[in-house]
């Protein structure tokens, strides 16, 4: 059953609502976020990109650059190989076209997500070195690859890291040690001696500072690094990192540029995906544009991906877009099988009681198992990993968290089970050995401190908030509080002891449904439901009993009563807009 709380932070809302000209009910949504003071207040609200933190503050930034400066002018060979996912294939673009701008000698490369599994590795660099490349040049890994790092300096090469993960670390006498590769120059807002004020940066946008201080080198136009803005905001919302300073600035600039870019391949991406002239939300971006490009890293290559975002033909970029969508609906496909296929062995293996799960799915397809993970995460409200054969004979696989369980930390705590391991508090990648699956189960469970109030999902309601309040105007004001993400949830309102006059199941897949309720007062208002109605029916008929439900379907009077926690949204329909509350929950 899930818990219900209600966020009570504190402050004098009608004065910060006077102050920023705004409700009080969104002045105390700013505070439930933690916004704090003045300054703050007017750049989460208003905030533009002079508000971006300048990215010579990122330690070696500057050193990273004055390499790259002098490989450019002396023609030096430089390749890129970041990651396979959304935020490694948008890095590679951006070092790609910005060192291309800057006229360096550089192509690509994007490790096989099978064959190579994740990050930079041995072979990458040898064959790296045997193409003649002088310069490698990481984008959203490296900073865990300390061995294959030094391996690229024993040939000769200069290696320079850019990236966003948590720094791996040794624990000596309960202090934290931390282990930097000892590359040429590393980009990373995360090492503890880094003194960029906001570390939660993805790894695209820590190539894009990257790419800013070397435009500043060349002496480039003031706002040519801005092209990058839709992309690094496709990125930052995928990688699901923070959307709060820096990071909610550059995600709202770039989808006001979005339905406007100038990147060919981006604009036949939206094109294939039915966006176009739409307003584009960071939903979009996590749900939609976002799972097309990760699709081909999944399934074949994420050379697709990139190819993509680099074509410069329209035709062309619109073939290869579509092709991306049906690789995404194959995913989609797979996944669901995955899913199936997992709930069925935790429930036949009664995994269910564990605190934390691992699933061994041995046909599932690697680049899956996150989803999957995830998926069975939202089912049991558990850490969750679910493992797979990889080519080599090991285990690959990907875990997903909730709250209360940092993976990272809990997993560096069992290094030693581990071939290979990384990622953060939320989700992580690793590669067991076969034999070693059941200890790294066993052990993963006797380490877990989780209780049995960790496995409840916990709803955080921002504001009890009767329906009568709102309005199209505060409506129209909760957009400034956009764009929603991770640490910057959409609000969620509630009201209880609220009427059910009628209901309808709407849609073509009849998937959608539509309730008439009311207040204590008689104060009525629709709400939409998007949920499983199913399940919503079978509630209600366990709490008021078949004739009561079936009354409330009839629009006859029921005795049903419930509390709901919503969004408040406006419908417009044939030019008529009427308020509607969004449901999320109910009890």
């Amino acid at each position: 059953m899930e818990r219900w709380v209600v966020l009570n932070k504190k402050a004098d809302f009608y004065e910060i609502g006077k102050r920023f000209h705004i409700d009080p009910v969104i002045a105390r949504l700013v505070r439930n976020r933690d916004v704090i003071g003045d300054e703050n207040i007017q750049t989460y609200l208003y905030g533009d990109l002079s508000n971006l933190h300048a990215p010579q503050m990122l330690k070696d930034v500057d050193k990273a650059a004055d390499i790259l400066v002098q490989k450019i002018r002396q023609q030096k060979r430089i390749r890129i190989i970041s990651d396979y996912d959304v935020d490694g294939v948008v890095s590679n673009y951006i070092l790609y076209k910005g060192l291309e701008n800057c006229n360096g000698l550089v192509d690509y490369q994007i490790p096989d997500r099978i064959r190579d599994g994740y990050g930079i590795n041995e072979n990458l660099i040898q064959k790296a070195w045997e193409d003649g490349i002088d310069t490698i040049l990481t984008c959203d890994n490296g900073i865990a690859a300390s061995s294959q790092i030094q391996y690229g300096k024993k040939l000769g090469m200069t290696m320079i890291v850019t990236d966003h993960h948590d720094v791996p670390y040794e624990e000596k006498d309960g202090k934290k040690i931390y282990q930097i590769p000892p590359a040429d120059a590393v980009v990373n807002p995360k090492q503890p001696d880094c003194r960029y004020p906001y570390p939660l940066l993805c790894g695209a946008v820590v190539a894009l500072k990257l790419i800013m201080v070397l435009y500043d080198k060349f002496h480039k136009p003031k706002d040519l690094w801005q092209e990058f803005l839709e992309v690094a905001a496709i990125a930052t919302v995928c990688d699901v990192v923070a959307l709060t300073d820096e990071n909610r600035i550059l995600v709202k600039e770039g989808l006001k540029r979005l339905n406007h870019t100038s990147n060919i391949g981006l604009s036949a991406l939206i094109t294939a995906v039915g966006l176009d002239g739409k307003k584009i939300t960071a939903y979009h971006l996590g749900f939609v544009i976002g799972p097309c490009i990760n699709a081909s890293g999944r399934l074949r290559s994420a050379r697709m991906a990139l190819e993509l975002l680099l074509c410069r033909n329209r035709e062309k970029a619109l073939e290869m877009a579509l092709t991306l969508k049906e690789l995404n609906e194959e995913r989609k496909d797979m996944t669901m099988d995955g899913v199936k296929q997992a709930m069925e062995i935790v429930e036949q293996e009664g995994f269910q009681n564990d605190k934390v799960l691992t699933v061994y799915l041995p046909d599932c397809h690697e680049s899956l198992a996150g989803i999957i993970a995830g998926r069975i995460r939202e089912q049991y409200h558990k850490p969750v990993f679910v493992l797979t054969d990889s080519e080599e004979g090991s285990l690959k696989g990907s875990g997903r968290s909730i709250e209360a369980y940092s993976m990272f930390e809990e997993m560096s705590q069992c290094k030693d089970l581990m071939t290979k391991f990384g990622g953060h508090p939320m989700a992580a990648g690793l590669t067991i050995p076969k034999e070693n699956l059941g200890a790294f189960h066993d052990r993963l469970n006797e380490l877990a401190t989780l209780t049995e109030e960790d496995f409840r999902e916990k709803i955080v309601i921002d504001v009890p908030m009767p329906i009568q309040y709102v309005t199209e105007e505060l409506v129209e004001e909760l957009k400034l509080l956009e764009p929603f993400g991770t640490a910057n949830p959409k609000p969620l309102f509630a009201q209880k002891n609220l009427s059910v006059l009628g209901a309808k199941i709407l849609g073509a897949r009849r998937n959608v449904l539509k309730l008439r309720i009311a207040d204590e007062t008689g104060y009525e208002i629709d709400g939409i439901y998007f949920g499983n109605i199913e399940d919503f029916n079978e509630y209600l008929t366990s709490q008021f009993g078949k004739n009561e439900v079936e009354y409330m379907y009839q629009g006859r009077k029921n005795a049903i009563r419930m509390s709901f926690t919503y969004y408040p949204d406006v419908n417009e329909f044939r030019g008529m807009k009427t308020l509607q509350m969004v449901i999320q929950n109910f009890q």
